[in-house]
């Protein structure tokens, strides 16, 4: 089964300081059909003002996957982590028993685009843990795994069976990445255009493979994705 989620049909939040875009439920926006897909609970698309932000706020038992896209955010959380990430870094926290954190474009002139992503764990009650690594040196044309159970092949290590990717694909070429049985996909496009599963996709769109043998994926145009692979 494939299943389209078109970038104009995701919840929609406008702030002074935020443009942000849901793929499920979140905050204001509640969609029953669209609570989440799997283990994924939260993808947010979100353009954060020059020297604006999310303030301290906490979170409990779930994986928190951020991915920056373009610009630099500076976090800062109860753990004692600090950081400026810029575009290709990504950053895990395993909330577990509670942790609080603040999020803050670090410019004073850019904006700041990033995915945010939310994963249920498979385990609740963990100890608050914090992961951090650039993959803005990815080899282009492949999927390069940057989240997994366990951190497999330098991947950030995650507590769900999921396998997060992300690629660049020049117009022209094509990736097909096997699903074993019972397994899904969501894929996710940051920018370019891509045919996956005969469908075509534009930036911010999203697509739900469901019982299909594999996810094939051509670029229309040079493209940007995340893909998720989940149990």
């Amino acid at each position: 089964m494939v299943t389209l989620r078109k970038s104009d049909e995701r919840g929609h939040a406008e702030h002074a300081w935020l443009d942000s875009y849901h793929s499920f439920s979140f905050a204001d926006y509640h969609d029953p059909a669209h609570m989440g897909f799997r283990s994924l609970r939260v993808i947010n698309e979100d353009w954060i003002a020059p020297a604006s932000g999310f303030p301290t706020h906490p979170h409990r038992d779930m994986e928190i996957v951020t991915y920056v896209v373009a610009g630099s955010l500076r976090h800062r959380d109860s753990m004692g982590n600090t950081a400026v990430m810029s575009a290709g870094d990504v950053q895990r926290i395993s909330a577990g028993q509670g942790v609080s954190h603040s999020e803050f474009n670090d410019s004073q002139e850019a904006m700041v685009h990033l995915l945010q992503i939310w994963i249920v764990p498979d385990e609740r009650g963990v100890e608050p843990e914090y992961a951090e690594r650039s993959f803005a040196n990815i080899e282009h044309g492949k999927l390069n795994l940057i989240a997994s159970r366990g951190g497999r092949d330098g991947s950030i290590p995650i507590h769900q069976d999921v396998n997060l990717h992300v690629a660049k694909i020049a117009a022209g070429s094509a990736i097909t990445h096997p699903l074993s049985a019972g397994r899904a996909a969501w894929l996710q496009l940051i920018a370019g255009s891509l045919a996956v599963n005969g469908e075509s996709l534009e930036a911010g769109d999203a697509i739900a493979l469901t019982d299909e043998p594999a996810a094939r994926i051509a670029a229309v145009a040079d493209a940007h994705f995340l893909l998720f692979d989940l149990a």
